[in-house]
């Protein structure tokens, strides 16, 4: 058990990805991903450890490298069902003494350090705020999103906006595959990170590089 009081970083990176086959090891400017955000992590001098969890032992040993703690994960926490909070909370179960931590997808290459640190800045001032997510906003409201029925009919996903003027729509967030923190104590409460008491920390869409289709990939590397 670790008597660690400062803030530990958890990057969990999946050996055995489905829509992007090796995702968290393809080069970015010749280096694998994953790599490049333990790097960030590490330059924000915010850190006990950076921890990187992972099934996969290539990824552990480009991971340790680079400065990383490798965290050998269970085979039953790499499926495709497996959660990012299981694998944090699995992660805390070796670092029980820390009061905040702070998950890092190892797809955020372009997440600076600097980010990070005005993250945590933010993390630490806001009242009453137990979970800080990475946050962009939508381009078009999703008060107007539509599907299509049964019939292959355009629909309101929610009928309730039909006669609502979009100078009335609340302003929405969605998470963007960056970084939550969270306290220790409440995330392992509630085992998740939309728990109670969170707040947003809208990064800049320059910074952001959610990566799960060759598609996504492609752009990335013309960035």
């Amino acid at each position: 058990m670790s008597s660690i009081s400062h803030p530990i970083a958890i990057i969990p990176a999946r050996g055995n990805s489905k829509r992007l086959a090796r995702k968290n090891i393809l080069p970015w400017k010749g280096i694998p991903l994953v790599a490049h955000c333990v790097k960030n992590a590490l330059a924000t001098n915010l850190f006990s450890e950076v921890v990187v969890s992972s099934e996969d032992d290539e990824i552990l040993e480009i991971s340790a490298k680079v400065g990383a703690s490798p965290i050998k994960r269970q085979a039953n926490l790499s499926k495709d069902s497996s959660t990012v909070a299981e694998v944090c909370m699995s992660v805390l179960q070796d670092y029980s003494n820390i009061k905040q931590f702070c998950c890092i997808y190892p797809t955020a290459v372009k997440l600076t350090s600097e980010t990070i640190r005005d993250s945590f800045k933010t993390f630490e001032k806001t009242e009453d705020c137990d979970f800080l997510m990475g946050v962009s906003l939508y381009n078009y409201p999703p008060q107007q999103a539509l599907i299509q029925n049964e019939n292959g009919e355009l629909i309101l996903l929610n009928p309730k906006f039909e006669n609502v003027q979009s100078q009335f729509y609340k302003e929405c967030f969605v998470s963007n595959g960056t970084i939550y923190w969270a306290k220790n104590e409440a995330f392992l409460k509630q085992k998740n990170f939309y728990g109670k008491k969170l707040h947003p920390f809208i990064i800049s869409e320059e910074q952001v590089s959610d990566i799960n289709t060759p598609e996504d990939y492609d752009i990335l590397i013309k960035s």
